[in-house]
């Protein structure tokens, strides 16, 4: 055997170049930190485990400030999905009265001829169609409205 052959050990998973073996280094151990980093630590875990009685209130503070925003949240929340169904309720309300309404006049609308009414005019109440004399045409214009409140020969 040569002695400058390489050989591959799975077990260590690296290669050995010939056949002497490797040295290995020594141990070595972690430093052992002095005796005053220690009591440090220790204070500082102290004071981790510790809270101020200030810190404890800042603390519970926000915790009702958060809780009273979130409840209000929710209120509103619920307030609007109950107004969202009222208004839809209306609304469907609403639709059903136009229809009903308009089902009512269009009935009504078909159910009188205007011959009819001018006979029970003419014939039952006695009315007569305007003379020429009786006819009073006036022009204004059109935002405004006139209202007759007596006739004329009663205000001379």
């Amino acid at each position: 055997m040569s002695r400058n052959r390489t050989n591959y050990n799975p077990t260590r998973n690296t290669y050995v170049y010939g056949s002497a073996a490797r040295r290995l280094e020594p141990q070595r151990y972690p430093e052992v930190p002095h005796r005053r980093a220690i009591q440090e630590v220790r204070k500082n875990r102290e004071r981790a485990r510790h809270m101020s009685a200030g810190y404890v209130l800042f603390l519970a503070t926000a915790l009702c400030a958060a809780a009273l925003v979130l409840v209000n949240y929710i209120q509103l929340q619920s307030e609007l999905t109950s107004r969202t169904k009222s208004v839809a309720a209306k609304e469907s309300e609403l639709n059903s009265l136009r229809i009903a309404n308009d089902e009512f006049y269009n009935k009504t609308v078909n159910s009188v001829s205007l011959e009819d009414v001018k006979r029970i005019a003419i014939g039952e109440l006695g009315m007569v169609y305007a003379e020429d004399g009786q006819i009073i045409t006036y022009t204004g214009s059109q935002n405004d409205y006139m209202r007759q409140v007596a006739n004329e020969s009663q205000k001379k």
